[in-house]
């Protein structure tokens, strides 16, 4: 029964993953672009079409762990017309993009509960794109590289701190993974998420009449 209840998840998973990662890297893209950067355009990535945007082994750990991550896009940050405030906004474009995701399904989850309109199957799949949303957006602000916490946390942290980064990222692969396989990382970001989640159903509620 429980292998059965996994593989159904892993099943939800998917679209949700599909959809929280094209969309996260897409705003990547777009926002690179708007600062002046074609860099991702050039390679393909300024692009709604999610194999674009895969990356093999984080998308196994999503699916597997529920933490994981997408194919960088590439940037060159020279071509921004302002280099520390690009960096910023195109760091954040990302998870800013999840978190309207999820709260949109979540409106949509619940408006949808109370015109009572909807199959079982609609919902499930509704849910799983609010939890992987707000679950890879809290992830990528954790401020370790090539996460797009630790490029906004360059940008406001000491220049003291920025040489640490660079020298740490070579090996934040490996980091990422024994903290997601060890689930330490899972026991910061899963309570935040659910505060996250909480505080949307809040909002919500005070939208809808439920």
């Amino acid at each position: 029964m429980s292998g059965l209840f996994d593989l159904k998840a892993m099943a939800l998973r998917i679209p949700a993953l599909l959809i929280a990662i094209t969309f996260h890297e897409y705003a990547h893209a777009r926002m690179a672009y708007h600062f002046g950067d074609p860099t991702a355009k050039a390679h393909g990535r300024l692009t709604l079409n999610p194999l674009q945007h895969l990356d093999p082994m984080g998308t196994l750990t999503l699916l597997l762990f529920g933490i994981g991550w997408a194919k960088p896009v590439p940037i060159n940050p020279y071509y921004f017309r302002d280099y520390r405030k690009g960096i910023f906004w195109v760091s954040l474009a990302g998870p800013l993009t999840n978190f309207l995701l999820a709260f949109v399904s979540l409106f949509l989850f619940y408006l949808l509960a109370v015109i009572n309109v909807g199959s079982p199957l609609l919902f499930e799949i509704l849910f799983a794109v609010v939890w992987v949303n707000i679950v890879l957006g809290v992830f990528n602000l954790v401020p370790i590289p090539p996460l797009d916490g630790s490029k906004i946390f360059a940008v406001l942290a000491p220049r003291s701190l920025q040489g640490f980064y660079r020298q740490l990222e070579p090996y934040a692969t490996v980091i990422l993974l024994l903290l997601i396989l060890t689930r330490a990382l899972g026991a910061i970001i899963f309570p935040v998420t659910r505060a996250i989640y909480a505080a949307m159903t809040f909002v919500i509620r005070l939208l809808l009449p439920i």
